[in-house]
Protein backbone atom coordinates (compact mmCIF):
# COMPACT_ATOMS: atom_id res chain seq x y z
CA UNK A 1 0.00 0.00 0.00
CA UNK A 2 1.51 3.51 -1.23
CA UNK A 3 1.08 6.28 1.13
CA UNK A 4 0.30 4.65 4.33
CA UNK A 5 2.14 3.61 7.50
CA UNK A 6 1.38 1.93 10.94
CA UNK A 7 0.73 4.10 13.97
CA UNK A 8 1.20 2.63 17.51
CA UNK A 9 0.39 4.14 20.69
CA UNK A 10 2.36 2.00 23.12
CA UNK A 11 1.33 2.74 27.22
CA UNK A 12 2.68 1.56 30.45
CA UNK A 13 -0.32 -1.08 30.18
CA UNK A 14 -2.08 -1.07 26.66
CA UNK A 15 -1.23 -1.27 22.85
CA UNK A 16 -2.77 0.36 20.62
CA UNK A 17 -1.97 0.21 16.45
CA UNK A 18 -3.88 1.42 13.54
CA UNK A 19 -2.98 0.88 9.64
CA UNK A 20 -3.62 4.12 8.35
CA UNK A 21 -3.91 5.88 4.99
CA UNK A 22 -2.30 9.58 4.34
CA UNK A 23 -5.64 11.19 4.76
CA UNK A 24 -6.58 9.94 7.99
CA UNK A 25 -8.14 6.66 7.48
CA UNK A 26 -8.07 3.85 9.14
CA UNK A 27 -7.51 0.45 7.24
CA UNK A 28 -7.40 -1.23 10.57
CA UNK A 29 -6.24 -1.88 13.98
CA UNK A 30 -5.51 -3.92 16.68
CA UNK A 31 -5.62 -3.72 20.30
CA UNK A 32 -3.92 -5.37 23.44
CA UNK A 33 -2.96 -5.14 27.23
CA UNK A 34 0.44 -5.81 26.31
CA UNK A 35 2.27 -2.31 27.86
CA UNK A 36 5.46 -1.41 28.25
CA UNK A 37 5.48 -3.36 31.53
CA UNK A 38 4.43 -6.88 29.67
CA UNK A 39 7.09 -6.18 26.91
CA UNK A 40 9.82 -5.45 29.62
CA UNK A 41 9.37 -9.63 30.06
CA UNK A 42 8.78 -10.33 26.78
CA UNK A 43 10.35 -8.36 24.53
CA UNK A 44 8.79 -5.21 22.00
CA UNK A 45 9.36 -6.62 18.82
CA UNK A 46 7.31 -9.87 19.27
CA UNK A 47 4.60 -7.84 20.92
CA UNK A 48 3.87 -5.50 17.43
CA UNK A 49 5.28 -8.87 14.91
CA UNK A 50 1.71 -10.46 15.88
CA UNK A 51 -0.30 -7.12 15.85
CA UNK A 52 1.13 -6.53 12.91
CA UNK A 53 0.42 -10.07 11.74
CA UNK A 54 -3.23 -9.39 13.08
CA UNK A 55 -4.10 -6.66 10.97
CA UNK A 56 -1.76 -7.66 7.54
CA UNK A 57 -0.16 -5.11 7.85
CA UNK A 58 2.74 -4.81 4.38
CA UNK A 59 5.72 -5.39 4.92
CA UNK A 60 6.99 -2.07 3.58
CA UNK A 61 4.50 0.28 5.09
CA UNK A 62 6.85 2.47 8.08
CA UNK A 63 5.35 2.62 11.83
CA UNK A 64 5.82 5.29 13.78
CA UNK A 65 5.40 4.43 17.65
CA UNK A 66 4.32 6.90 20.48
CA UNK A 67 4.27 6.42 24.90
CA UNK A 68 6.26 4.39 26.71
CA UNK A 69 8.20 2.44 24.22
CA UNK A 70 10.53 5.39 23.88
CA UNK A 71 11.07 5.66 27.64
CA UNK A 72 14.34 4.67 29.56
CA UNK A 73 12.89 1.04 30.62
CA UNK A 74 11.33 0.48 27.01
CA UNK A 75 12.22 -0.46 23.77
CA UNK A 76 14.96 2.04 22.93
CA UNK A 77 15.06 5.85 24.54
CA UNK A 78 13.54 8.49 22.61
CA UNK A 79 15.00 11.32 24.30
CA UNK A 80 12.91 14.41 25.09
CA UNK A 81 12.50 17.44 22.72
CA UNK A 82 12.25 20.73 24.51
CA UNK A 83 9.55 23.75 24.29
CA UNK A 84 8.34 24.95 22.32
CA UNK A 85 7.23 22.34 20.38
CA UNK A 86 5.61 22.06 16.97
CA UNK A 87 4.73 19.20 15.23
CA UNK A 88 8.09 18.89 13.31
CA UNK A 89 10.10 19.36 16.41
CA UNK A 90 9.07 16.45 17.44
CA UNK A 91 8.88 14.55 14.11
CA UNK A 92 12.53 15.31 13.21
CA UNK A 93 13.66 14.24 16.79
CA UNK A 94 11.74 10.51 16.20
CA UNK A 95 14.45 8.03 16.55
CA UNK A 96 14.46 5.58 14.06
CA UNK A 97 15.11 1.73 15.26
CA UNK A 98 18.66 0.20 14.63
CA UNK A 99 18.71 -3.46 12.61
CA UNK A 100 19.61 -5.48 15.54
CA UNK A 101 16.33 -4.55 17.67
CA UNK A 102 13.86 -5.09 14.83
CA UNK A 103 15.10 -8.56 14.55
CA UNK A 104 11.72 -10.77 13.11
CA UNK A 105 10.08 -7.63 11.89
CA UNK A 106 12.63 -7.12 8.63
CA UNK A 107 15.34 -5.57 8.86
CA UNK A 108 14.90 -3.19 6.45
CA UNK A 109 11.58 -1.74 7.78
CA UNK A 110 11.18 1.84 9.01
CA UNK A 111 10.44 1.87 12.63
CA UNK A 112 10.50 5.04 14.47
CA UNK A 113 9.85 6.12 17.96
CA UNK A 114 8.46 9.71 18.97
CA UNK A 115 10.68 11.49 21.79
CA UNK A 116 8.28 12.45 24.73
CA UNK A 117 8.62 16.09 26.02
CA UNK A 118 10.64 18.03 28.25
CA UNK A 119 9.84 21.23 30.47
CA UNK A 120 13.90 21.92 31.64
CA UNK A 121 13.09 24.72 34.08
CA UNK A 122 15.22 23.84 37.64
CA UNK A 123 12.48 25.31 39.35
CA UNK A 124 9.34 23.70 37.79
CA UNK A 125 10.98 20.32 35.73
CA UNK A 126 8.49 18.87 33.85
CA UNK A 127 8.17 15.39 31.47
CA UNK A 128 5.17 13.70 29.52
CA UNK A 129 5.79 10.73 27.20
CA UNK A 130 2.39 9.72 25.12
CA UNK A 131 0.59 13.03 25.72
CA UNK A 132 2.49 14.99 23.41
CA UNK A 133 1.10 12.90 20.49
CA UNK A 134 -2.43 13.75 21.64
CA UNK A 135 -1.49 17.33 21.83
CA UNK A 136 0.19 17.57 18.21
CA UNK A 137 -3.30 15.70 16.91
CA UNK A 138 -5.04 18.96 18.55
CA UNK A 139 -2.81 21.88 17.33
CA UNK A 140 -4.81 23.67 14.76
CA UNK A 141 -6.83 26.55 15.16
CA UNK A 142 -9.73 25.16 16.89
CA UNK A 143 -7.55 23.69 19.89
CA UNK A 144 -6.10 26.71 21.23
CA UNK A 145 -5.36 27.99 25.01
CA UNK A 146 -5.58 25.30 28.07
CA UNK A 147 -5.69 21.49 27.42
CA UNK A 148 -6.68 19.00 30.07
CA UNK A 149 -5.09 15.36 29.77
CA UNK A 150 -6.82 13.48 32.63
CA UNK A 151 -5.18 10.07 34.31
CA UNK A 152 -2.95 8.80 37.03
CA UNK A 153 -0.80 11.94 36.37
CA UNK A 154 -3.16 14.85 35.13
CA UNK A 155 -0.89 16.80 32.27
CA UNK A 156 -2.32 20.53 31.67
CA UNK A 157 -0.77 22.23 28.31
CA UNK A 158 -1.14 25.16 26.67
CA UNK A 159 -1.28 25.05 22.76
CA UNK A 160 -0.53 28.33 20.74
CA UNK A 161 0.34 28.49 16.58
CA UNK A 162 0.06 24.91 16.59
CA UNK A 163 2.70 24.17 19.19
CA UNK A 164 3.00 23.12 22.82
CA UNK A 165 4.02 26.08 24.14
CA UNK A 166 4.03 24.89 28.51
CA UNK A 167 2.64 21.80 30.44
CA UNK A 168 2.38 21.09 33.93
CA UNK A 169 1.69 17.42 35.34
CA UNK A 170 -0.53 16.72 38.68
CA UNK A 171 -0.41 13.23 40.84
CA UNK A 172 -4.00 13.51 41.33
CA UNK A 173 -4.86 10.22 40.66
CA UNK A 174 -2.23 8.96 41.92
CA UNK A 175 -2.44 10.73 45.07
CA UNK A 176 -6.18 9.34 45.24
CA UNK A 177 -5.54 5.62 45.32
CA UNK A 178 -2.35 6.37 48.01
CA UNK A 179 -4.88 7.95 50.46
CA UNK A 180 -7.22 5.72 49.57
CA UNK A 181 -5.48 2.42 49.85
CA UNK A 182 -2.47 3.36 51.98
CA UNK A 183 -3.43 6.79 54.35
CA UNK A 184 -5.81 6.77 58.08
CA UNK A 185 -8.48 7.42 55.29
CA UNK A 186 -8.42 3.43 53.88
CA UNK A 187 -10.86 2.88 57.23
CA UNK A 188 -13.34 5.30 55.59
CA UNK A 189 -13.13 3.74 52.23
CA UNK A 190 -16.23 1.10 50.85
CA UNK A 191 -14.54 -2.46 50.57
CA UNK A 192 -15.10 -2.55 47.27
CA UNK A 193 -14.22 1.00 45.92
CA UNK A 194 -16.28 1.27 42.47
CA UNK A 195 -16.52 4.60 40.55
CA UNK A 196 -17.59 7.93 41.66
CA UNK A 197 -20.69 9.59 40.20
CA UNK A 198 -19.73 12.89 38.94
CA UNK A 199 -22.85 13.97 40.00
CA UNK A 200 -23.33 13.10 43.79
CA UNK A 201 -23.79 15.26 46.27
CA UNK A 202 -20.57 14.25 48.56
CA UNK A 203 -18.61 14.78 45.10
CA UNK A 204 -20.12 18.12 44.14
CA UNK A 205 -19.87 19.54 47.74
CA UNK A 206 -16.15 18.91 47.65
CA UNK A 207 -15.64 20.41 44.73
CA UNK A 208 -17.27 23.62 45.81
CA UNK A 209 -14.84 23.69 48.88
CA UNK A 210 -11.46 23.46 46.72
CA UNK A 211 -12.50 24.85 43.46
CA UNK A 212 -12.07 28.28 44.88
CA UNK A 213 -9.22 27.53 46.89
CA UNK A 214 -6.96 24.81 46.14
CA UNK A 215 -5.42 24.53 49.75
CA UNK A 216 -8.78 23.40 51.19
CA UNK A 217 -8.35 19.95 49.55
CA UNK A 218 -4.88 19.43 52.36
CA UNK A 219 -7.41 21.23 54.86
CA UNK A 220 -9.95 19.03 54.59
CA UNK A 221 -8.49 15.70 53.66
CA UNK A 222 -8.74 14.38 57.75
CA UNK A 223 -12.51 15.99 57.71
CA UNK A 224 -13.54 12.64 55.77
CA UNK A 225 -12.23 10.22 58.57
CA UNK A 226 -13.67 12.64 61.32
CA UNK A 227 -16.98 12.64 59.54
CA UNK A 228 -17.39 9.03 59.38
CA UNK A 229 -16.25 8.66 63.30
CA UNK A 230 -18.56 11.33 64.70
CA UNK A 231 -21.04 10.28 62.13
CA UNK A 232 -21.74 12.75 60.21
CA UNK A 233 -20.88 11.22 56.70
CA UNK A 234 -21.86 8.05 54.93
CA UNK A 235 -18.64 5.73 54.55
CA UNK A 236 -20.53 5.29 51.03
CA UNK A 237 -19.81 9.11 50.14
CA UNK A 238 -15.71 8.76 51.20
CA UNK A 239 -14.54 7.91 47.23
CA UNK A 240 -16.40 10.78 46.38
CA UNK A 241 -15.73 13.19 49.00
CA UNK A 242 -11.65 12.57 48.54
CA UNK A 243 -12.12 12.33 44.29
CA UNK A 244 -13.75 16.10 44.52
CA UNK A 245 -11.22 17.78 46.89
CA UNK A 246 -8.36 16.17 44.91
CA UNK A 247 -9.68 17.18 41.57
CA UNK A 248 -11.08 19.92 42.47
CA UNK A 249 -7.85 21.21 43.87
CA UNK A 250 -5.87 20.16 40.50
CA UNK A 251 -8.74 22.29 38.40
CA UNK A 252 -8.81 25.34 40.37
CA UNK A 253 -4.95 25.73 40.13
CA UNK A 254 -4.94 25.34 36.42
CA UNK A 255 -7.67 27.48 35.97
CA UNK A 256 -6.44 30.32 38.43
CA UNK A 257 -2.74 30.31 36.57
CA UNK A 258 -4.40 29.90 33.02
CA UNK A 259 -4.94 33.60 31.76
CA UNK A 260 -5.57 33.37 27.99
CA UNK A 261 -7.78 30.68 27.33
CA UNK A 262 -10.87 33.13 28.56
CA UNK A 263 -12.52 30.10 30.03
CA UNK A 264 -12.08 27.89 27.32
CA UNK A 265 -10.58 24.20 28.14
CA UNK A 266 -10.01 21.23 25.98
CA UNK A 267 -10.64 18.16 27.61
CA UNK A 268 -9.11 14.85 26.21
CA UNK A 269 -11.49 12.70 27.58
CA UNK A 270 -9.80 9.30 29.05
CA UNK A 271 -12.81 6.29 30.79
CA UNK A 272 -13.07 6.81 34.81
CA UNK A 273 -11.43 10.28 35.46
CA UNK A 274 -12.66 12.14 32.35
CA UNK A 275 -16.30 12.51 33.26
CA UNK A 276 -15.16 13.84 36.56
CA UNK A 277 -12.84 16.62 35.12
CA UNK A 278 -15.88 17.36 33.20
CA UNK A 279 -18.20 18.13 36.19
CA UNK A 280 -14.72 19.92 38.14
CA UNK A 281 -14.67 22.50 34.77
CA UNK A 282 -18.10 22.72 34.44
CA UNK A 283 -18.76 23.63 38.27
CA UNK A 284 -15.69 26.16 37.64
CA UNK A 285 -17.69 27.97 35.47
CA UNK A 286 -15.39 26.72 31.88
CA UNK A 287 -16.53 26.12 28.88
CA UNK A 288 -15.09 22.53 27.38
CA UNK A 289 -14.10 21.30 23.93
CA UNK A 290 -14.48 17.47 24.73
CA UNK A 291 -12.31 15.49 22.68
CA UNK A 292 -11.61 11.23 22.32
CA UNK A 293 -8.61 10.49 23.69
CA UNK A 294 -7.78 7.90 20.80
CA UNK A 295 -8.42 10.17 18.07
CA UNK A 296 -6.15 12.74 19.48
CA UNK A 297 -3.36 10.10 19.31
CA UNK A 298 -3.96 8.95 15.44
CA UNK A 299 -4.60 12.77 14.45
CA UNK A 300 -1.09 13.48 16.48
CA UNK A 301 0.74 10.04 14.96
CA UNK A 302 -0.92 11.43 11.01
CA UNK A 303 0.45 15.29 11.60
CA UNK A 304 4.00 13.60 12.60
CA UNK A 305 4.08 10.80 10.08
CA UNK A 306 3.41 13.13 7.45
CA UNK A 307 5.93 15.64 8.50
CA UNK A 308 8.50 12.33 8.47
CA UNK A 309 7.88 10.63 5.43
CA UNK A 310 6.87 11.98 1.79
CA UNK A 311 4.30 9.16 0.79
CA UNK A 312 5.06 9.53 -2.99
Amino acid sequence: MRGGFVGVDWGTSSFRLWVMRRDGAVLGESHGPEGMAHCAETGFAPVLARHLAQVQAPDDLPILICGMAGARQGWAEAPYADLPAPVSALACRALRLPPELVQGLGGHRDIRILPGLARRDPAHPDVMRGEETQLLGLAGPGHQGLVCMPGTHCKWAVLQGGAVMSFHSAMTGELFDLLARHSILRHTMPDKGGSVDPGSPAFLRALDRALPDPAQAVAGLFGIRAGHLLGFADPSDSRAHLSGLLIGADVGLALRGDAASRGRVTLIGQPGPGPLYAAALARAGARVNHVDAETASRCGLLAAALEIWSFR
